[in-house]
Parts: C-alpha cells; structure tokens; sequence
C-alpha cells in the first residue's frame, strides 16, 4: 500500500509514522520517503486500518 503524506516534513515525522503503523502491526514493513512525502506499507492489515492509524497520528494522509 502506498500513502500521500502531505505534511510529513522531517525525520521526526518519519519516526512517528513508522512506530504508529508498528504499534498497529509490529511485523509491518515501513518505508518512509520525505522527499516524494510517501509512505509504502506491507502489512496484513487493511488499508483503512493504516489510513485511519495516520491520521490518527496527526498527518494529513491520502491513498496514492
């Protein structure tokens, strides 16, 4: 799954979005681009369940 995170701007807010998706899932791989503010995620778990968990972490977050 690949997410838009618009206001994703330092290595602070990638740290915050990879614990937040781990917390959900702690065998989810996480890859975290700030410069194309994108977020790959491999999980069992449901896309609205990553969505929701990003938001709900304080970022604007879309599906790409």
């Amino acid at each position: 799954m690949k997410f838009l995170v618009s206001d994703m701007t330092c290595n602070h807010c990638k740290a915050t979005i990879e614990n937040a998706i781990h917390n959900l899932d702690g065998n989810a791989k996480v890859s975290v681009d700030l410069a194309s503010k994108t977020v790959d995620v491999e999980t069992t778990r449901g896309q609205q369940h990553i969505l929701n968990t990003l938001v709900g972490a304080g970022f604007e977050a879309r599906v790409v």
